[in-house]
């Protein structure tokens, strides 16, 4: 399986420099430029499935060509992550307005930074992962978008696709409603706590009909967690 290719798009060589150490331990295919004229260029030779965008650049601004980038056909499904040393709430949402899948406020983690790229390329489609996962007779398919129970294909929304689809991949272990917020709906929707409640009750009753609303429980006091064990 060929390796997620990035781009990454930062000015500071100090920066760049560790995301593309950072990003190619995890076994990525890093490509890294330092404008988003460079970018522009590195983007007609070969196409990134991801870009690591920092949003002040000299030139043109990494919001602005994000901007530009969401409006081009030709570009417009590629996820973009903005780096930024913004934490005003009004600038997280202006980012995202624009189009940006994701943002990481400087500094983090080289840990917290391969994480939020894995969520994003996880609701992008474009993980890399095995086309089916597979627990018992229970059958995730995520080309042809479909699980199954013996067969049989549920009748499941994109979300309780997606959430479960993110508990099969995390086995056994337990997520919050806010981490579930996180990973399944993204940091560009704002929405409630309770609305993962409302989806694991639907989930737990389209299971029920074939005996396996076990497999998602409650864990008292935190939250969610998918097992196969009681």
């Amino acid at each position: 399986m060929s390796k997620l290719k990035v781009l990454v798009v930062e000015d500071e060589e100090a920066i760049r420099e560790m995301l593309v150490m950072a990003l190619e331990q995890s076994d990525l295919q890093v490509t890294a430029v330092e404008s988003a004229e460079q970018a522009l260029r590195a983007l007609a030779e070969n196409l990134p499935d991801l870009l690591l965008l920092d949003w002040m650049l000299p030139g043109i601004s990494g919001v602005e060509l994000a901007r530009r980038l969401k409006k081009d056909d030709s570009y417009k499904e590629i996820p973009i992550i903005l780096l930024t040393a913004r934490g005003e709430e009004e600038d997280k949402v202006r980012g995202l307005e624009i189009g940006a899948d994701d943002y990481m406020t400087k500094p983090f983690s080289p840990k917290e930074l391969i994480a939020r790229i894995k969520a994003v390329m996880r609701r992008s489609g474009k993980s890399g992962e095995s086309r089916q996962i597979a627990v018992g007779d229970l059958i995730l398919d995520t080309e042809q978008h479909r699980l199954m129970i013996d067969g049989q294909a549920l009748d499941v929304s994109p979300t309780e696709f997606r959430l479960m689809h993110f508990f099969m991949l995390n086995p056994d272990k337990v997520y919050s409603r806010t981490q579930l917020l996180d990973q399944v709906w993204g940091r560009s929707v704002y929405i409630e706590e309770r609305t993962v409640d409302v989806h694991i009750r639907r989930l737990r009753k389209i299971l029920a009909q074939y005996g396996r609303e076990d497999l998602v429980q409650t864990v008292r006091g935190f939250g969610y967690r998918f097992s196969v064990s009681g």
